[in-house]
């Protein structure tokens, strides 16, 4: 039997989600399988993997073939970093111990550089969002400035309307004034 590694599709149209699975190369997609060993899910950001590392591994050492997918997922999760490991140890290259140390600082150092991209991430956001703040302080000012440029017109055109307003009524309150004193 021709024993594969691949994605089982599940979740709604447009929202893939995925099982990771272990079936016989004849059976359909959707099909019958022989052992579910974890999930993928796309959607998020980064991709979400949920994988039971021992059985994956078990599977690969077996001879199960994975779809390029699947290998992409499985060698990103360190797999086939161990597949190695463990091939070296089978040749007699180094000790069991000492292929665990460097697992665990390959695993160290991905974790570091996963964490190094996402401060990174977190910074540009940062910034864009400053920078965005920044823009909208500045349109902010420029429409301040043109509504109290526009205020003091009208006071001055409010003023201009009434000072001869005032003028023409002075001189009608000062005549009556000689006319009665005369």
């Amino acid at each position: 039997m021709a024993t594969k590694i691949r994605l089982q599709r599940h979740g709604r149209k447009s929202y893939a989600f995925y099982s990771i699975v272990i079936a016989d190369s004849r059976a359909p997609r959707d099909g019958k399988f022989t052992e579910k060993i974890g999930t993928y899910n796309p959607n998020t950001n980064p991709a979400t993997v949920d994988l039971n590392f021992d059985a994956a591994l078990a599977w690969v050492l077996k001879g199960a073939q994975p779809t390029d997918t699947v290998r992409n997922i499985l060698s990103r999760e360190g797999v086939y970093m161990k597949k190695h490991l463990l091939g070296g140890v089978a040749k007699g290259a180094f000790g069991e111990a000492e292929a665990e140390a460097k697992f665990e600082a390959w695993k160290n150092n991905k974790q570091t550089g996963l964490a190094t991209l996402k401060a990174k991430e977190d910074e540009a956001k940062k910034a864009e969002a400053k920078a965005r703040l920044e823009a909208e302080k500045k349109v902010n000012e420029a429409k301040a400035k043109a509504l109290a440029e526009k205020k003091a017109a009208e006071a001055a055109e409010k003023a201009a309307a009434e000072a001869p307003a005032e003028e023409a009524a002075a001189p009608a309150e000062e005549a009556p004034a000689t006319e009665a004193a005369e």
